[in-house]
């Protein structure tokens, strides 16, 4: 997972001091002076305004744009995309579900429910109304008002609001064998973000095809045929290789328990994890670990 402080790092820019306040976290950037970062899964939600001739994908979707255009970035939901002219214009901020601690929860909007359009086309009305918004930001991003945050948190909202109220892009068809390959490589990419653990705290969020076909807004069985057209393994199958293969490097690796190692991969009682090991691989947890300490 990319935390805010690998953001940071990323971009070149200070740590905020506020980073750890306790109310969550907000700051507004112009893409300009930001890197373009390749999507990974984040513990944060962005908002962007993008100028200038795209393409965009996210999730199972794929949409072009010309002129502008404002995405809602989850943090579960995969997305990229590519500027069509050389242009690098717009604007972008970044905030976690804790800033809107006093409001009504973010999952709550239409906007973040995983079928729910992402992507709005704007016209050139709409788009300078948005700028300013994002100009409101950065102006009071440099200010000391006691009553800042609220201001953003408002302005935020405005473009949620501005967004729900507006019909959502077209997508651009895919062929029948291309969008077989989109969702496998989507599949893959929730996969995959969710690794490496690195503290035994954290918890894999997606763990049943249920969830993955929840995220990509297709039926399970659907997903379950696709990855098996494509990769001739199941969906749970396919969970299952990634998360056994993240048992062994935490048990050589990591000095975690076992019960640790267990609950961070999913699963709520440890016998329920020693099971599903012992069934791969004919060992236990605790027999691996020391075969590979050796």
């Amino acid at each position: 997972m990319e935390t805010l402080e690998a953001f940071y790092k990323r971009i070149t820019h200070p740590l905020p001091q506020n980073l750890e306040n306790g109310i969550g976290h907000f700051n507004v950037f112009t893409r300009q002076n930001c890197a373009d970062i390749p999507y990974s899964r984040k513990n944060y939600f962005k908002i962007t305004l993008l100028k200038g001739k795209h393409k965009i994908h996210y999730a199972d979707k794929t949409l072009e744009s010309d002129y502008f255009a404002l995405m809602f970035s989850d943090p579960l939901v995969p997305y990229s995309w590519e500027s069509l002219d050389g242009t690098k214009c717009g604007y972008f901020c970044i905030f976690t579900e804790a800033f809107f601690y006093q409001h009504t929860p973010l999952r709550n909007y239409p906007i973040y429910k995983p079928d729910h359009p992402k992507v709005f086309l704007l016209d050139e009305t709409i788009a300078k109304e948005v700028e300013l918004l994002f100009e409101k930001m950065l102006k009071e991003m440099s200010s000391d008002y006691a009553f800042r945050d609220d201001l953003l948190r408002n302005w935020t909202m405005e473009l949620i609001h501005i967004a729900l109220k507006m019909q959502p892009a077209s997508r651009i068809a895919d062929m029948p064998s291309d969008k077989k390959r989109k969702i496998d490589t989507l599949f893959n990419e929730l996969l995959e973000r969710q690794f490496p653990i690195t503290s035994p705290y954290e918890r894999l969020e997606l763990k049943n095809p249920s969830d993955f076909a929840r995220l990509l807004n297709i039926h399970p069985n659907h997903l379950n045929r696709t990855l098996k057209e494509v990769s001739e393994k199941t969906t749970t199958e396919r969970i299952a290789q990634r998360v056994l293969e993240e048992a062994k490097i935490l048990l050589k690796h990591s000095s975690w328990s076992i019960s640790d190692i267990a609950y961070a991969l999913g699963y709520e009682e440890s016998a329920h994890f020693i099971h599903f090991f012992k069934k791969k691989l004919n060992q236990t947890p605790q027999n691996y670990r020391i075969l590979q300490n050796v």
